[in-house]
């Protein structure tokens, strides 16, 4: 009864009107009777792109997708010359899917082929903006290369036959490569008509299930919005007449998305960092692309919202190295491949909607964050840095504390949207640009049942785990029931020498937690207060891959790497307290083990926890 009224709450929570989308969506699909079924179209013809009109022989051209393809940001494929086997997994040539059958009768998970994301990377078309880069500097190889690799890929992938039609999104990241590489070649104004007829072989895909993409309440609504609005303005710019009605339906969700996605402190959705970039990304091609066309503005609230959006993303990043918190589902996701910077770099992101929607640079440095601004034609704004600041973003659920060269993201819970985590009440925190307390990632999201409960899961969290099991229900591999909500949640105060904030919560099983953070020069504090659970309540701490010593000192334990110790002790008896073995995502497909320090109690109590830092 009580999973029953769990999952009636959640189909309220998500929103009636978006599950009944959900719903009739699949039902359709599943006795072929969606309009997405009956679509039809030929194999466009190229050539796509033509001799650059644009010339950049100045600028650096990523180096991604020349001897070897790029997965993921890590995982390079050895091409030998050769064109990607685009259905069959790139780790194991064994795994495939080669089937030429209607994308909806194929489904997202099977175990023969792997992980469908490896299939899907490479028809992202990533590929097509280094290509069209080194064309534009005279490279008739790469163009060459571009035309050849987009017939080969229409030929092994047929009109909507397969898995590379399956998903709205993957269609409509195609399309936005496609547009990038238009405005590099200069060719946006007077394009080829296989490229015509490749775009709108696109918008047919994305167009029908738009629906069931707005009804996710995340970034494939932006997405597909976005590339309806691209590839619609694009189209009837050059005269056709279906585009006007692709660019009207994806400019009205487009700005509708940006308005009920984006809170008013600039939290996204998804509650992701990775996601948040993404759609950041989104919005800022779209500006730039209306600006080319010269196509009327976003509404004021759009620009409202992506300057929210920027300033958000801004305080997150690291400014010495470009990173930021792993906090939440993380699929490997990068748009705008447009220099050789590092995946975990978001200051390419940031600089460039800062350009745009702040008018100004984010960063006084120079830096490869400067070239995405002009390969896309972006002019380069004051370089007037902004301010970092103490930062209450309760509407999604987060608190940036600072003081002198640390910084602590505090994530408690706060759910308008659908959690793809249970990570209330996580701590990450910083100093001198090194992430000493950090988030597990994502790793896949066709792992295992084991590992994917393990980096979705309370477990995976700097924060306390009771009786073994989530802070939230799992009703599906990607849904959590009975959303927790904080209480007694205080703003960032000054406190002696420093900063300090609150806040709490109670589960779905009355058990509570209260967490109050304080940040000073050189020194962490946090107490947790912990009440109602069954057997025993479980604080967890993922530590920076350092040689940590246990030494345990009367009633306190003590962890030290040689210059920075956590400390650990509670009001009741510590039952256990050890290093363990954990895991850490930082890339999609990729993992690797960290140590994690975890310390039981098996009644009410209060832990106390101190880190210091070397200065």
């Amino acid at each position: 009864m009580k999973l029953f009224i769990s999952k009636v709450n959640t189909v309220f929570a998500l929103g009636l009107k978006n599950c009944l989308f959900v719903i009739s969506y699949r039902l359709l699909l599943y006795f072929s009777l969606h309009p997405v079924c009956f679509i039809k179209n030929e194999i466009p013809k190229g050539p796509f792109f033509s001799k650059a009109k644009l010339k950049h022989i100045d600028l650096y051209a990523t180096s991604a997708w020349d001897t070897s393809s790029n997965i993921f940001s890590h995982i390079r494929v050895n091409l030998n010359g050769t064109i990607p086997n685009w259905l069959s997994n790139p780790l194991d040539e064994n795994k495939s899917d080669s089937r030429l059958i209607s994308w909806w009768k194929l489904s997202d998970f099977d175990e023969s082929r792997g992980d469908i994301k490896l299939i899907w990377e490479q028809s992202r078309m990533n590929w097509v903006i280094a290509f069209s880069q080194r064309a534009s500097q005279g490279d008739q190889d790469s163009l060459d290369r571009l035309n050849i690799w987009l017939t080969d890929w229409l030929e092994k992938n047929p009109p909507y036959l397969g898995l590379n039609w399956k998903c709205g999104q993957e269609a409509s990241i195609r399309v936005i490569n496609l547009c990038c590489a238009s405005l590099i070649l200069g060719q946006e104004k007077e394009s080829l008509i296989g490229l015509q007829d490749l775009i709108r072989l696109h918008l047919q895909r994305i167009a029908p299930t738009i629906n069931y993409a707005i009804a996710q309440d995340n970034n494939h609504g932006t997405s597909e919005a976005a590339a309806l609005f691209m590839g619609g303005s694009w189209l009837n710019y050059l005269g056709a007449r279906d585009g006007e009605s692709y660019e009207r339906i994806g400019r009205k969700l487009l700005n509708e998305r940006v308005s009920k996605l984006i809170e008013k402190d600039g939290s996204f959705s998804q509650y992701s960092l990775n996601y948040h970039r993404m759609m950041l990304d989104t919005l800022s091609i779209c500006e730039i692309w209306r600006e080319k066309l010269n196509l009327k503005e976003f509404t004021s609230v759009f620009y409202q919202n992506a300057t929210l959006a920027t300033n958000w993303l801004y305080q997150m990043v690291c400014p010495l190295t470009g990173e930021v918190p792993n906090l939440g589902a993380n699929d490997g996701s990068l748009l705008l491949q447009l220099t050789d910077s590092d995946y975990g770099d978001y200051r390419p992101c940031v600089n460039l909607a800062s350009s745009l929607f702040i008018n100004k640079s984010a960063y006084l440095e120079k830096g490869l964050w400067d070239l995405h601004l002009a390969w896309l034609g972006v002019e380069n704004k004051e370089s007037k840095s902004l301010s970092y600041e103490n930062c209450d973003f309760d509407c999604g659920g987060y608190k940036i504390m600072r003081s002198h060269n640390s910084k602590v993201i505090f994530k408690f819970p706060k759910f308008r949207f659908r959690p793809s985590q249970s990570d209330a009440m996580h701590i990450d925190f910083w100093a001198k640009g090194l992430n000493y307390l950090s988030d597990a990632g994502t790793y896949s999201y066709s792992s295992s049942t084991d590992l994917h409960n393990y980096f979705s899961g309370t477990i995976s969290h700097n924060t306390v785990q009771f009786d073994d099991r989530d802070q939230m229900p799992k009703l599906g591999r990607f849904l959590y029931g009975n959303w927790l909500n904080a209480k007694n949640l205080s703003v960032i105060k000054s406190s002696e020498g420093g900063v300090e904030c609150f806040a709490s919560y109670k589960d779905f099983k009355k058990v509570e937690h209260s967490r109050k953070v304080s940040l000073n020069e050189n020194r962490l504090e946090i107490i947790d207060k912990v009440s109602g659970f069954d057997d025993k309540a479980v604080i967890r701490w993922r530590l920076l891959d350092h040689s940590w010593s246990l030494i345990e000192n009367g009633e306190c334990f003590q962890l030290s790497d040689g210059s920075n110790t956590l400390t650990i002790n509670s009001d009741v008896n510590i039952v256990r307290a050890e290093i363990v073995e954990g895991w850490s995502s930082l890339f999609y497909m990729k993992k690797k083990k960290v140590p994690v320090m975890e310390v039981e109690i098996t009644k009410p109590g209060i832990f106390r926890t101190e880190f210091k830092w070397s200065s």
